[in-house]
């Protein structure tokens, strides 16, 4: 760790037994920070992709955000995540009927300090 750094620290809260697991469909990714040009012979995933960036960049976002720019996105978005252009992030699940959540908090280090730079009016 280097002063000037940023560090995203995400913890996983649970009324569960406190050990998560990736469960059922996925529903959020987000496409890869440094990944090269990577030739995508799929028009339709093309297509999609050029939505991804418009529309989100390397933000992450959920498949139902895609509904009114590209109605039929499962397959090419299929194409995208084999690529290894777009990655997939599937919910996390403890035992069933228990509740799960993440926090995430941002830090920055300083020449002295740690300053917590998400931290708002409400934490």
């Amino acid at each position: 760790m280097v002063e000037g750094e940023q560090y995203a620290i995400e913890t996983f809260g649970s009324t569960g037994k406190g050990v998560v697991y990736e469960d059922l469909d996925c529903s959020h990714y987000m496409k890869e920070f440094d990944i090269e040009n990577v030739p995508i012979r799929d028009g339709k995933a093309r297509g999609l992709l050029n939505v991804i960036n418009r529309e989100f960049g390397t933000l992450a976002w959920c498949r139902k955000w895609l509904e009114e720019h590209y109605p039929r996105h499962i397959m090419p978005l299929k194409r995208l995540c084999e690529a290894g252009v777009v990655k997939a992030y599937p919910p996390l699940s403890d035992v069933r009927g228990c509740y799960t959540a993440q926090y995430e908090h941002t830090i920055l280090l300083k020449p002295t300090a740690k300053e917590v730079i998400t931290r708002g009016q409400d934490y």
